[in-house]
């Protein structure tokens, strides 16, 4: 008896045809107009902050009265070096990953509510979420400082009427870790509509026959949400996460408003303010800069992890 040797053998890459190639060629040039937009808008601001961050840039250099001292990295070494930095960092990591969260666990919970409502309750669902994603954030911010004001808000006369005499002057904003919180609630508030919206498109992708097939299999809609359509919405999830935690990260107006620039002694400040303060508040726009460098390098990192994912879900 003779033993039969099984062979394998690479599977070749694709081969780029001609109408690939034209398809190519046309994609580029319908987008060449955007790019050149884009890099028009972007290249010059983007040349300039990387420049400032060179150097020793004052107000007395912005005015001209004083010449220019090239530092090299030095500024990059001051940040790198400060423990201030780093604790603004992983507060922003923090702040930035609670709002991810919530959006991507409201959103998704929401879109699968939509999908299961009839069409009434689903158009007031969808009026009342896309009437919070298009406030803008400035007055957003100021009516959720409003509803928790320690003297005159709503949440506090509420819950000081459910019986909770400790809340009726509260302060929402003094503490580190309530004012990140009420600020994350107003950031997950204007940013769950798209994450709903999304997940709600995918929902609507999904063949009939599958869900009932899991249905007449005895999974309940949990059991179908859970193992079914998650799994299938995948690739729609991955794009909204790394989209929000873009916005998310770079969340400047929400923080600045309601904490009153940072809150006190800066206990609620992200990179983003604390960029602000140090190039304008502090007068030394070379460390703002580098602060902008570092936190643009960041954000390129996460945007190349989003067009990956968004090649990967056209090839799916």
């Amino acid at each position: 008896m003779t033993a039969t040797r099984h062979t394998t053998s690479a599977v070749p890459p694709p081969v780029r045809t001609p109408r690939r190639r034209r398809d190519g060629r046309a994609a580029a040039l319908y987008l060449a107009p955007a790019a050149v937009l884009l890099l028009g808008m972007l290249a010059y601001p983007l040349y300039q902050l990387v420049l400032i961050s060179f150097y020793d840039y004052g107000r007395a250099e912005a005015a001209g009265a004083a010449p220019l001292v090239f530092l090299g990295f030095d500024n990059y070494a001051e940040l790198l070096e400060s423990i201030k930095f780093w604790v603004v960092l992983a507060k922003t990591i923090g702040f930035a990953t609670v709002c991810v969260v919530g959006s991507l666990l409201v959103g998704t919970t929401l879109a699968v509510l939509a999908s299961r409502v009839r069409a009434v309750p689903r158009m007031l669902l969808f009026l009342a979420a896309l009437g919070a994603w298009a406030t803008p954030a400035m007055a957003g911010s100021y009516v959720w400082l409003f509803l928790f004001d320690a003297d005159f808000g709503l949440v506090n006369e509420v819950l000081a009427g459910l019986g909770l005499q400790g809340m009726s002057d509260h302060s929402w904003t003094y503490g580190t870790y309530s004012a990140f919180g009420l600020v994350a609630m107003e950031v997950i508030w204007c940013s769950f509509p798209f994450v709903m919206v999304t997940m709600y498109a995918g929902i609507k992708g999904i063949s009939e026959e599958v869900l009932e097939s899991a249905a007449l299999d005895g999974a309940s809609w949990t059991r179908i949400a859970t193992s079914v359509i998650l799994p299938m919405l995948r690739p729609l999830l991955l794009i909204a996460t790394i989209q929000s935690i873009i916005w998310d990260f770079k969340v400047f107006t929400q923080i600045y408003v309601m904490t009153n620039g940072g809150g006190v002694a800066g206990r609620n400040l992200v990179l983003n303010v604390y960029a602000y303060q140090e190039a304008f508040a502090g007068s030394q726009y070379g460390l703002g800069a580098a602060i902008g460098v570092v936190m643009t390098l960041i954000l390129l990192s996460i945007t190349g992890l989003y067009v990956r994912s968004q090649r990967q879900s056209v090839e799916l």
